[in-house]
């Protein structure tokens, strides 16, 4: 089977379901983003010191699928018998104790931080960011059409996530955080 389907070559993509599309749709922008984050999460995966850090990420490129075929899937009645995953309550609820987890190894925050500091902290920062992107995207698209109340919370958990590891991978490769000083 070949990769190139050429279905695409007049600006157009199918969603999940078989709705074709702009490639310029807020949805589509939504999922992109979704789809960049996983693939920095898999080289913040390669960069990252903590192994426990890298079974959090693991974990989290599984969720993101999950939330990429969501956005994917208008929830439409023709779709409902397609049987998509939905984005869970769970997946809110256990990041929340996650980034708690490792918050609480972490000194109290007195300033704002600048991105960097380890090579793996930057990269969850950049995850951070993309993840801060995809929520904007999410809300646009909300603005126009139903999407999961669940996917906006996730992602809002989700830079948060990323801001406390990046921190906990700094402390965990002693390389202390760079305060902003201005």
């Amino acid at each position: 089977m070949k990769i190139y389907t050429k279905t695409g070559d007049k600006g157009e993509t199918g969603l999940f379901g078989g709705e074709r599309v702009s490639k310029n749709n807020l949805r589509l922008n939504a999922y992109g983003s979704i789809d960049e984050l996983n693939s920095f999460l898999g080289l913040a995966i390669f960069e990252v010191k903590s192994s426990e850090i890298k079974d959090v990420l693991n974990d989290l490129q599984n969720k993101l699928f999950v939330l990429g075929s969501d956005l994917a899937t208008p929830e439409t009645e023709k779709n409902k018998k397609l049987n998509i995953t939905r984005l869970p309550d769970s997946y809110i609820s256990e990041t929340e104790q996650t980034i708690d987890k490792y918050e609480a190894q972490l000194d109290e925050l007195n300033n704002f931080i600048l991105p960097g500091g380890s090579k793996g902290s930057a990269l969850l920062h950049i995850c951070r960011t993309i993840s801060r992107r995809a929520e904007r995207e999410v809300v646009a698209l909300k603005n126009t059409e139903y999407i999961g109340e669940n996917i906006i919370i996730f992602l809002n958990r989700l830079s948060d996530l990323f801001f406390v590891l990046s921190r906990f991978e700094n402390k965990y490769s002693n390389i202390p955080d760079t305060k902003w000083i201005p």
